[in-house]
């Protein structure tokens, strides 16, 4: 008789395989529900500008089209400056922000914009950055020597948009209508197209993650050391391989997930990074499952990484309701229908396992959705 752990092998085999079948339309369902979410504003200006809405869902088709972080990232670029005169990305690493390609900014053939460290402290990249909202302003409201090198837009008008994965600022998008008189910058599609960019990124993320520990699952049954165990269990990071070459500190640094870049950072730099962060990271948390079976073990780790997967696809697809819920304590009430099928899914895979009394979904809820403040679920919420 087939053993429980081949079973549920060839289940999670299966499901991945479905997954993959329905990504195509699961880019679609990405650009209805970011459609959807946007404010009235939005939908008037995609009723006009460049092509209107149709040219505006091709944009974000083509982001969607990406199927890695550059890709995604250079598609989000190449159509931001069909709604605007220029458009920059800087990565945002350690409160600093490092230009990685802009569009507008060539100069003798090259992206002059590349490693500009962008002063993050002062007027709308400061608000964009701390409050990881869209800001608009005049020029005096950046870098001045962003101005000084790049020019100012010629209406006085600039946008900062913050491209936001986890909950966190990765990157900062600059946008104006150009140094001509008389150009565009439609504010509200831009912010369509970062966002569909954010969503994507997660997608992307989420999917990868989903596939490592798929293909690690055969070594799950060799023993690992707690720290080994500790980093596994951690989503991965969609910008990991971006280390910027600026790193001035500014007034009010906000840790952030870093983007990747196009030149290989130097072997002493990277070892005096690794060091320092060797040094600072705590000590590794003792395995809670130490005192179980191994077999049992597997199966509550396997339980609590279901449930962060769909708490994880709760947050993508209803940012808006999830930072409305969290402002007014009533989280629940918004999101109900998708927090019970999202419960049912995980009860019908791990209700009657070994882990079905740690009830690891409520937990994630509070712990990822509420932020560890249960008051904030609402006074309707339930545990199980």
């Amino acid at each position: 008789m087939t053993d429980r752990t081949e079973i549920e092998q060839i289940v999670e085999r299966v499901v991945s395989q479905a997954l993959e079948n329905h990504i195509p339309r699961l880019r679609d369902e990405l650009v209805r529900r970011v459609l959807e979410e946007l404010p009235q504003e939005a939908e008037a200006t995609a009723g006009s500008g460049d092509g209107g809405a149709a040219n505006l869902l091709k944009a974000v088709s083509a982001i969607h089209a990406g199927t890695s972080q550059r890709e995604i990232l250079r598609a989000l670029l190449d159509n931001t400056v069909r709604y605007s005169g220029r458009g920059a990305l800087f990565v945002v690493k350690a409160g600093a922000a490092t230009g990685w390609q802009g569009r507008g900014f060539t100069q003798n053939g090259e992206d002059t914009i590349k490693d500009f460290a962008l002063n993050v402290g002062l007027g709308a990249s400061e608000q964009a950055l701390r409050s990881r909202l869209p800001f608009g302003g005049s020029n005096s409201e950046i870098d001045p020597e962003f101005i000084s090198r790049f020019g100012g837009s010629a209406d006085d008008r600039l946008l900062v948009l913050p491209l936001v994965l986890k909950e966190k600022v990765a990157a900062l998008v600059y946008a104006d209508a150009g140094l001509e008189t008389g150009g565009k910058m439609d504010a509200a599609a831009l912010e369509l197209l970062v966002r569909a960019t954010s969503a994507w990124l997660e997608v992307t993320s989420l999917r990868k993650q989903a596939q490592k520990e798929e293909s690690a699952e055969p070594a799950a049954e060799k023993p690992q050391s707690a720290p080994a165990v500790q980093a596994a269990a951690l989503p991965p990071d969609p910008f990991a391989a971006h280390a910027p070459k600026h790193t001035e500190s500014v007034p009010a640094p906000v840790p952030t997930t870093p983007v990747e870049q196009e030149q290989p950072v130097a072997v002493a730099q990277a070892e005096l990074i690794a060091a320092s962060a060797a040094a600072a990271a705590p000590a590794p948390a003792a395995d809670p499952f130490a005192s179980l079976s191994p077999e049992d073990a597997d199966v509550h780790r396997k339980a609590q990484r279901f449930a962060r997967l769909l708490v994880d696809e709760i947050k993508l697809y209803n940012q808006v309701k999830v930072a409305e819920g969290r402002k007014n304590k009533d989280l629940y009430d918004r999101l109900r229908e998708d927090i019970e099928k999202s419960r049912g899914t995980f009860q019908k895979r791990y209700g009657n396992s070994v882990a079905a009394g740690a009830d690891y979904f409520s937990q994630e809820l509070i712990r990822s959705l509420a932020e560890d403040d249960p008051s904030i679920m609402g006074a309707n919420f339930r545990r199980n």
